[in-house]
């Protein structure tokens, strides 16, 4: 008990003293996730809105593996981008593999089938109340969709931070794409694996207790937001 109370207060003075190393661990990570975030809310919306109004052969089977996507590994999207950012890979030009932008990438392809299928499930949600009054003022489906979204930006808003939730606590992705490298793709995940297999553990607690507090402030912002309660009597994702 002496040790864990000893690493407990050595990892509130790190937080306390805003340390450098702690610092730059921790806006890496916001920066990665928040940018993973926006790439993966553009490419996640527009599939969910189309998913939710297109009619194709194949349509059923195009939804289910989105919501299967949802259970990826997060270390099989990273062995897929290492494969494809190696040197001998069809990317491996772009020279990007070890770098955050690699991390960018993974986090990103992770958000993607999440962001795409809440979209779906809030669009179609949105045309059950209001899809018969833009259909009579001529918009199209895909155009009401994207007009739903605009309507609905506080459900907007709660499937975007549940995606950075999903970002920023990830670590076996960026782990792989990332190396794990000090001063440069260490992120809060990563660097606590290795702080603890170190047996630093003040600053593997003081990581830990910053990415709680981050997690923490994302589900208090979704369960504050006033389209949560309606989106949530919808049914959510079901």
């Amino acid at each position: 008990m002496d040790a864990i109370s000893q690493s407990l207060l050595l990892a509130g003075q790190l937080i306390s003293e805003a340390d450098t190393h702690l610092l730059a661990i921790v806006t890496l990570s916001l920066r990665v996730s928040l940018s993973a975030c926006a790439v993966g809310a553009v490419m996640g919306l527009l599939l969910g809105s189309w998913l939710a109004v297109a009619r194709f052969p194949g349509h059923q089977l195009a939804v289910w593996a989105v919501n299967t996507l949802l259970a990826l590994p997060s270390v099989v999207v990273g062995l897929i981008v290492y494969l494809l950012l190696s040197r001998s890979g069809p990317l491996g030009s772009l020279g990007i593999l070890f770098t955050p932008t690699a991390m960018v990438v993974a986090q990103s392809i992770l958000v993607v089938p999440l962001i795409a299928a809440l979209t779906r499930r809030l669009v179609l949600d949105g045309l059950q109340e209001g899809g018969d009054q833009l259909r009579s003022m001529g918009a199209g489906p895909m155009l009401s969709a994207l007009l739903l979204l605009v309507h609905l930006r506080f459900g907007v808003l709660v499937v975007l931070l549940t995606a950075f939730g999903r970002a920023v606590a990830e670590v076996g992705a960026v782990m792989v794409v990332g190396g794990n490298i000090d001063g440069f793709t260490r992120v809060m995940t990563t660097a606590i694996a290795l702080e603890t297999s170190k047996g630093d553990l003040p600053l593997a607690l003081a990581l830990g207790l910053v990415l709680l507090a981050v997690v923490g402030l994302v589900n208090a912002a979704v369960a504050l937001l006033p389209g949560r309660s309606a989106w949530m009597r919808n049914g959510g994702l079901a």
